[in-house]
C-alpha cells in the first residue's frame, strides 16, 4: 500500500505536540499522537515524513501508544514482495485519550502534593 499524500504538520499540530511535551508527554509519542488524530489511518513511513521523526523514534513512540491501547494496527500487503506494511490509526477519539492523560497527570500531582505535605511534617517535627 503506498499513500499518495502524505500529511504534514501545521503550525496548530506544532503548538499541540508542544503543549503535550510540557504536561510531560515524551516529543516522539506527542508527535505521533497528534498526526494520527488528524489523519484516518497512517503508516509509519507517512508518520516519519509527516512529523519528521526517524523510523526508530515512531517505533518507540507506537509501541508506548499500543501499552496504553490508544493505537490499533492492522497489515496491508505491499506493493513489492516483502513484508506487509503496518496501518495505524487511533483506536479511541483524541479527546477520550486527553481525559485519560488528564486523569493520570491529576493523579501525579496529587501524588506530588502528598509528598510536599509529608515533607512539612517532617520539618515540624523538628
Amino acid at each position: 500500500m503506498r499513500s499518495d499524500k502524505v500529511r504534514y504538520f501545521t503550525e496548530k499540530d506544532e503548538e499541540f505536540a508542544e503543549l503535550l511535551m510540557g504536561i510531560g508527554i515524551k516529543r516522539n509519542v506527542s508527535k505521533v499522537l497528534v498526526y494520527l488524530a488528524n489523519t484516518p489511518e497512517a503508516t509509519s513511513r507517512d508518520i516519519e515524513r509527516g512529523t519528521d521523526l526517524r523510523q526508530p523514534e515512531v517505533s518507540i513512540a507506537m509501541r508506548y501508544l499500543k501499552e496504553c491501547n490508544w493505537v490499533e494496527t492492522r497489515e496491508s500487503k505491499s506493493e513489492s514482495k516483502g513484508r506487509p506494511v503496518k496501518i495505524y490509526a487511533l483506536s479511541r477519539p483524541i479527546t477520550d485519550i486527553m481525559d485519560a492523560i488528564e486523569k493520570e497527570k491529576r493523579k501525579e500531582a496529587r501524588h506530588l502534593l502528598d509528598l510536599i505535605q509529608k515533607m512539612r511534617e517532617c520539618i515540624s517535627l523538628q
